[in-house]
């Protein structure tokens, strides 16, 4: 199955070792940074399982909760997780899936034959509170991810709902945000009062709060 940003994340009810939770139900009204990872006991998934734990007040921030993914069950992610915590310095608390028939993988088209036919990739779902994919990413399995980045594009999503504008090459929070060619002048002046500068009719750019 092969999913795009707009479609509605498919729900399901699964185990994990927090005990079963039903995906849509668990989201609420939260966005959700949903990533799987080819296995337990592997080195680049324990470091990024640590990052996500060590960052929970980041993702608490933006209202987003973090979904873990792992084709193993939910016994041998109990034992993962007192590895993560101990060589990571943190204490994960976030669900992680657990999915050894890799039924939810496939449903996610987390399996990539060709680097495996029985782990997941690296794959990422940004998922709004409308249960909506907004953004997807997939890594290698020998590439861990950005978390940096993975930060950076839930703050842009959030923006761009909030202030209907677009965020340019390398925007970090703080920086000049563009307006976009479907908003008119007419229309721009009530929702940036503070004015913006234009550097082609299509290309305008605005500082906001």
């Amino acid at each position: 199955m092969s999913l795009h940003i707009g479609d509605i994340a498919p729900d399901f009810t699964v185990d994990s070792q927090v005990g079963e939770i039903s995906f849509h139900e668990w989201a609420g009204d939260s966005w959700v940074f949903f990533f799987s990872h080819p296995a337990d006991f592997t080195p680049v998934c324990t470091t990024e399982m640590g990052r996500t734990a060590q960052l929970a007040g980041e993702f608490e921030k933006r209202n987003t909760k973090p979904l873990g993914l792992s084709t193993d069950t939910a016994d041998e992610h109990r034992k993962w997780i007192a590895d993560v915590n101990d060589t990571q310095n943190t204490d994960l608390q976030f669900p992680i899936v657990a999915d050894a028939d890799l039924e939810i993988s496939k449903l996610y088209d987390m399996i990539h034959p060709d680097e495996s036919e029985t782990a997941a990739v690296r794959s990422v779902f940004i998922i709004g509170p409308n249960k909506k994919i907004r953004l997807t990413m997939t890594y290698p399995m020998s590439v861990g991810r950005n978390f940096d980045e993975i930060l950076r594009v839930i703050d842009a999503l959030q923006l761009s709902d909030a202030k209907r504008i677009a965020t340019p090459a390398d925007w970090k929070p703080g920086k000049e945000v563009i307006i976009p060619p479907s908003i008119s002048d007419d229309e721009a002046r009530p929702l940036f009062p503070q004015g913006w500068t234009t550097l082609r009719p299509y290309l305008r750019t605005v500082k906001i709060d």
